[in-house]
């Protein structure tokens, strides 16, 4: 029997094991991976965590009620990876969509009828937004009822709150891609609501106050115009495709970072 080194333990191990667990233990390349050594203890394993470029933004330790089902119904990883799936999805859709109302239409027909798997391809983007909507509202009723958000996690609820909007935007802008009746007429609905904003919309109160017209309110703004156009679908294509997905993609990143540094959530 041989003492297996200090440095990893200390506990004893036999001859030829031990002689195998040194020479696969105390080398360069081992040293490269497990700065910390072999992670054989809580100490080690926390070290890895926090000096891991990958892993840094997790928490350290995690209570076990955070690691069941029943508590945290999983609802803030699904909705993440539906995000990842939308991005991937997205991408590949906008190698066959042209955002110019002449177009955008039959280019959507094409996807469904010419492309091969295209109708599987769109129907997973659009499936995929539609869970999204509905995992990210029960992530925050999870939160809310189990009273996740009290402190030290009110401004990560802040966070959490901004990105449901995000999310209901996504939906808002993705929806007059494919350029047809639904999308075009919910599209002005939707428009013509925030023309009615208060101060900043020609049609709400206290809108004289900043001088809002048709032509230069929120409204106008959204659509670049005065009318559902070729201005609106390029507008939201640009947003829908790059705008909200960076501003949502950074959200995210700090959102998990807060949840690093305050901790999961759960009972004392």
């Amino acid at each position: 029997m041989s003492k297996a080194s200090p440095e990893h333990g200390g506990d004893r191990k036999p001859g030829v094991i031990g002689t195998v667990w040194k020479l696969v233990t105390n080398n360069f390349i081992f040293r490269t991976v497990f700065r910390t050594g072999f992670p054989d203890t809580m100490l080690k394993r926390m070290a890895v965590m926090r000096s891991s470029f990958l892993m840094h933004i997790l928490p350290t330790k995690v209570g076990v009620h955070g690691l069941k089902l029943y508590y945290t119904w999983c609802m803030g990883g699904i909705t993440f990876f539906l995000f990842l799936l939308l991005t991937l999805t997205g991408v590949l859709l906008m190698f066959y969509y042209i955002p110019e109302e002449h177009r955008a239409y039959n280019d959507m027909k094409d996807l469904l009828y010419m492309v091969p798997y295209g109708r599987i391809l769109r129907n997973m983007h659009r499936w995929g937004a539609h869970a999204m909507v509905f995992t990210v509202i029960l992530h925050m009723a999870r939160v809310f009822y189990t009273g996740s958000y009290k402190t030290p996690r009110q401004f990560n609820w802040v966070v959490g709150v901004l990105l449901l909007t995000i999310t209901l935007l996504l939906s808002f802008t993705g929806y007059l891609l494919p350029w047809d009746q639904l999308g075009f007429w919910a599209v002005t609905v939707g428009t013509n609501m925030a023309g009615a904003t208060p101060f900043i919309g020609f049609e709400g109160p206290f809108s004289e106050l900043l001088g809002a017209q048709i032509d230069n309110d929120i409204r106008f703004a959204m659509i670049g115009g005065t009318r559902i156009g070729a201005n609106a679908l390029i507008r939201a294509y640009v947003w829908h495709c790059v705008g909200l997905p960076l501003i949502a993609s950074g959200l995210i990143l700090f959102h998990f970072y807060r949840v690093r540094k305050d901790g999961f959530s759960g009972p004392l």
